[in-house]
C-alpha cells in the first residue's frame, strides 16, 4: 500500500468530523466559549500563529532535552545493570516506583530543588522522569534478548564482554530501544506540558502557558489552537522516530533481533 493510500482514509474521516462539528455548532447555536466551530479555531490559529510558534519551539526544545536526558540515563543504566543480575533486581523496583509516581505529585519538590527562577530546568527534569522508564525497560529487555545459540557461539570463540556487547547485544536491543523511544516521545511531551502546568509561573512560556492563559480568559478557540499545535508536535516526533526505525532496518542495524 502506497503512502497516499494510507493517508486517504484518515483524511476523509477527519474532514467528515470537521464538517459535522462545524454544522452542529452553527445549527445548534452553541456558544463559542463552550465549543467554537472549526472555522473559529482556524482563525485563532492564524491570528496567534507567531506566539504559538514561539511557544511550540519552547515546548519542543524542553521535550527534546528531556528525551535526550532520559535516553542517556535510561540507556546507560540499562547497559550497566544488564551485566549483573543482582544489580538489575536492585534497580528495577526503583525504576518502576519512579514510573508509577504521578508527575504532579513530585513537581512541587522538583520546582523547589531546581530553583523558582529556573522553571525550565524543573520542566525538563520532570519530563525526563516521565520518559525514563520506557527507554530503560526497552533497552534492558533488548540487551537480555540476544539469541542463546549466538551467546554460546560467542562463548565458543572466546569473545570478550566488549565484543559480545557491540556485535550481539546492542544489535539485538535496537528494535526494543526504538519501541521504547516511540513511547517515550509522547511521554516527554506530556511530561513537559504537565510540568509547565504545575509550575504555573509562565516563566517558560510554552504551549501549556498559552493554554492556561486562554482558559483563564475563556478563549476556547485559542485553547483548541494550542492543542492542535501540541498534537502536531507529537505526530511529528512520532513520525521522526518511525523514520529512524525504518532507516535502521534498511541499514541492517536490527539484524540481532
Amino acid at each position: 500500500m502506497s503512502p497516499l493510500q494510507r493517508l486517504v482514509p484518515p483524511l476523509i474521516l477527519t474532514l467528515t468530523l470537521l464538517v459535522i462539528w462545524e454544522l452542529a455548532c452553527r445549527l445548534l447555536e452553541v456558544p463559542t466559549y463552550f465549543l467554537p466551530p472549526p472555522s473559529a479555531v482556524a482563525l485563532a490559529l492564524v491570528h496567534s500563529a507567531p506566539a504559538l510558534a514561539l511557544s511550540a519551539a519552547v515546548t519542543f526544545g524542553m521535550a527534546l532535552q528531556a528525551l535526550m536526558a532520559a535516553g542517556l540515563i535510561g540507556g546507560g543504566l540499562a547497559l550497566a545493570v544488564s551485566l549483573s543480575d543482582p544489580a538489575e533486581r536492585a534497580v528495577r523496583p526503583l525504576a518502576v516506583a519512579l514510573q508509577v509516581t504521578p508527575v504532579v505529585a513530585i513537581a512541587p519538590l522538583v520546582l523547589i530543588w531546581a530553583g523558582l527562577d529556573h522553571a525550565g530546568r524543573a520542566v525538563v527534569t520532570l519530563a525526563a522522569a516521565v520518559a525514563f522508564f520506557p527507554l530503560f525497560s526497552g533497552i534492558l529487555t533488548g540487551l537480555r534478548s540476544a539469541d542463546p545459540d549466538l551467546e554460546r557461539l560467542f562463548d565458543l570463540y572466546g569473545a570478550g564482554r566488549l565484543q559480545r556487547l557491540l556485535r550481539l547485544r546492542l544489535p539485538a536491543a535496537l528494535p526494543f530501544a526504538l519501541e521504547g523511544l516511540q513511547v517515550a516521545v509522547g511521554l516527554a511531551v506530556i511530561g513537559a506540558v504537565v510540568a509547565e502546568f504545575v509550575s504555573g509561573s509562565g516563566a517558560t512560556q510554552g504551549l501549556a502557558w498559552r493554554l492556561l492563559e486562554a482558559g483563564n480568559r475563556l478563549r476556547t478557540a485559542d485553547m483548541l489552537a494550542a492543542l492542535l499545535c501540541l498534537m502536531a508536535m507529537g505526530l511529528a516526533l512520532n513520525a521522526g522516530v518511525a523514520g529512524l526505525g525504518r532507516w535502521a532496518k534498511r541499514r541492517g542495524f536490527s539484524r540481532g533481533r
